[in-house]
């Protein structure tokens, strides 16, 4: 049975199984995380990120995405194979 609870990563990140397939989102939105940081990996600054995609995200929302980037890279283990 599917349940849309929400679960906070971080007070502004937040996952749903019923919203954009589980995928990690701005809190009140379906702008999933990784739409943000390939915007700043593509050389997007805050403000034009804010300006021309998404209007209705803070400041404070794009360093939520960054931050639980860092989280997720920071908490990842990696076996090596060979």
């Amino acid at each position: 049975m599917a349940t849309n609870e929400e679960i906070y990563l971080n007070p502004r990140i937040v996952v749903s199984r019923t919203v954009c397939h589980g995928k990690p989102r701005i809190a009140g939105t379906r702008i999933m995380v990784y739409l943000i940081l390939d915007l700043l990996a593509g050389g997007k600054s805050f403000d034009e990120i804010i300006t021309n995609y998404y209007p209705d995200i803070t400041t404070e929302d794009i360093r939520a995405c960054l931050e639980y980037a860092s989280q997720v890279v920071r908490d990842e283990d990696i076996i090596p194979v060979a």
